[in-house]
């Protein structure tokens, strides 16, 4: 981990996390924020909404968007797992997101192996 912030750590995650929406899921957030809080990381990304399922929540399609969304993201799982275990250098111990229809944000929590957040350097070193 080095000589880096945590918040550059953050950064480091949020361009990971946007680089598998766009190439995986198709599409990235317009605007992403990263948590890292012991050992936990936070993703929320917002307007991750397709027009077409925004179109879909409108006609009553909500579980059938939040389920495909699951499905995806399961599927590629392992992708952001290993992202994420690359940058803080820790074993991700589960992964777990949920989707609002609402907002069109998404939550990703990442629980880590260890507590990382003081493994990090502070903004003044």
């Amino acid at each position: 981990m080095g000589d880096r912030t945590k918040g550059q750590v953050e950064a480091e995650i949020s361009k990971a996390i946007v680089k598998f929406e766009r190439e995986y899921m198709g599409r990235g957030p317009t605007d992403i924020k990263t948590y890292l809080f012991r050992d936990l990381v936070i993703v929320r990304l917002s307007g991750i909404l397709t027009p077409a399922e925004k179109q879909l929540v409108k006609a009553e399609g909500v579980e059938l968007v939040k389920q495909t969304r699951a499905k995806l993201l399961e599927h590629g799982r392992h992708l952001v797992k290993q992202s994420v275990e690359e940058i803080v250098g820790v074993p991700v111990v589960s992964v777990h997101s949920d989707l609002s229809t609402v907002t069109g944000e998404r939550i990703i929590i990442f629980v880590l192996r260890d507590d990382v957040e003081g493994r990090f350097a502070s903004k003044g070193s």
